[in-house]
């Protein structure tokens, strides 16, 4: 009987045991699917960083592009096309000569500034440079034709402060040197006309 019992007892002992290791077991499975998990979320962040610095520019769409960055990749397309055109042409031997633009003289630029003082004053800006000009060469007919000059002499009616001042001593001065000279020329007195003008209007 007690040997029954003994055997009875080391059954439930070996029973027991068994579910110690069973329940150990899973707690053990239960940890390592716990702590995947957590790799993975740590790791998902890194995924997709990865990804995106993986991910090609050509993917990049013109929709990603700002208005900015798209003028300035085609400023470079039209040059990199231009680059190419050249240098297909120099393979072939054909010579392109670069006619450069004629630039406007100081003369023109200065009697476009005055039309456009007397025909479209609102447009009009005041450029120092082209005042200067005018000042300077107002007396010489070849650079101030007689039709200019008519609008010049309107245009120095708004002239102030030291412009003014140093136009009048500038203009006395040449007159004085004009008395005082012998010769007389046809364009020496037609200057001399002009300077009467100019100090009418501003005396």
């Amino acid at each position: 009987m007690a040997k029954k019992r003994k055997a009875a007892d080391m059954k439930t002992e070996k029973k027991k045991e068994q579910m110690k290791h069973h329940l150990a077991e899973k707690k053990k499975e239960k940890m390592k699917h716990l702590i995947s998990e957590k790799e993975q979320q740590v790791d998902e962040p890194k995924l997709k960083k990865q990804n995106l610095e993986e991910k090609k520019p050509e993917e990049d769409t013109d929709e990603e592009l700002s208005p900015e960055e798209k003028r300035t990749l085609e400023r470079k397309l039209k040059k990199e096309r231009k680059k190419e055109e050249k240098r297909l042409m120099r393979e072939k031997g054909i010579v392109v000569k670069k006619v450069e633009p004629k630039k406007p003289s100081p003369s023109e630029l200065a009697l476009n500034y005055l039309t456009s003082w007397s025909e479209s004053p609102k447009e009009w800006k005041f450029q120092k440079t082209r005042q200067t000009w005018l000042l300077l060469h107002m007396y010489e007919k070849d650079k101030v034709p007689d039709e200019y000059f008519s609008i010049l002499l309107r245009y120095l009616e708004g002239l102030q402060g030291s412009a003014r001042d140093v136009t009048v001593q500038k203009a006395e001065a040449v007159m004085k040197e004009y008395d005082n000279s012998e010769r007389e020329d046809s364009s020496q007195l037609e200057k001399c006309e002009r300077i009467r003008k100019v100090l009418q209007l501003l005396s």
